[in-house]
């Protein structure tokens, strides 16, 4: 299934090559902009004018949030309404396996972008702030698990509502670009968006995350100590998959049983 994946990239270049452009088009002018309107109030908040940094590392983790969550949740609703999630069922192919290639094919593809895009972003404004690498890498394979197994919590909302789940997908990413504010300071959210954000585990994955290559900044990271939010993002990479697996395995027995899964 990861080579079908692949091989469908390959073959159409065009698209290809246009996902970085539009990638780097997206991150320059969300930079620029941030740079242009509002670096007193970046530099006020952290104590350094750091919001090229701020920004680039936050849409880098959008983009892999983002990609997750859709990749299991499209690729589902997809196979049922193309019919083919019966035939899958019916195969001896793990579905488990199916799932998971595709989510690794999203993301090997979403890092080349984001290092593609970080690189050329870096050369254009002089650096990018690039601290405690490896532990900022721990952060982000922790976070990622939980967001997969909150893709497979997603993946099980979808053969219970179907076409409802495409609404409920779009609602739940803009959401995200709001309360757990990748591409601004949670500074700037009201108090009580702010402690609504605290509710929310993928919040502390990006204040972790950006705070640790930033190094830390007077003021970052803004949630709590960042011994508390590695724990928090620990438990949650941990605890998540399980609970998203065992989600979806739940509703894919009801689904098979009631005779559903065709349905769309």
């Amino acid at each position: 299934m990861a080579r079908k994946e692949l091989t469908i990239m390959i073959r159409y270049p065009v698209e290809f090559v246009a996902s970085f452009i539009q990638i780097f088009i997206i991150v320059t002018v969300l930079t620029l902009a941030g740079m242009m309107f509002s670096p007193d109030g970046v530099r006020a908040s952290s104590g350094v004018s750091n919001t090229a940094g701020l920004v680039v590392y936050g849409f880098i983790l959008f983009m892999f949030i983002s990609d997750v969550l859709w990749t299991i949740g499209y690729n589902v609703r997809r196979d049922q309404k193309q019919g083919t999630l019966e035939q899958l069922y019916l195969s001896p192919a793990s579905k488990f396996a199916n799932l998971l290639s595709r989510v690794v094919v999203t993301l090997v593809w979403t890092g080349l972008l984001s290092i593609t895009s970080s690189w050329i972003m870096s050369s254009m404004i002089g650096g990018l702030p690039m601290n405690n690498v490896p532990l900022a890498l721990g952060i982000l394979f922790l976070g990622l698990g939980g967001t997969i197994g909150t893709g497979f919590a997603f993946a099980a909302i979808t053969l219970k509502i179907r076409e409802a789940a495409n609404t409920l997908a779009n609602l739940i990413q803009f959401a995200f670009m709001l309360l757990c504010a990748p591409f601004f300071p949670f500074s700037g959210l009201p108090d009580w968006l702010r402690n609504v954000s605290r509710l929310i585990p993928t919040s502390y994955t990006v204040d972790a995350f950006r705070s640790t290559l930033m190094g830390y900044p007077k003021g970052f990271p803004e949630l709590a100590p960042i011994e508390v939010e590695i724990v928090i993002v620990a438990a949650f990479g941990i605890l998540m998959p399980l609970i998203g697996y065992w989600m979806y395995r739940r509703q894919e027995n009801i689904a098979r049983t009631d005779g559903s899964l065709s349905e769309y």
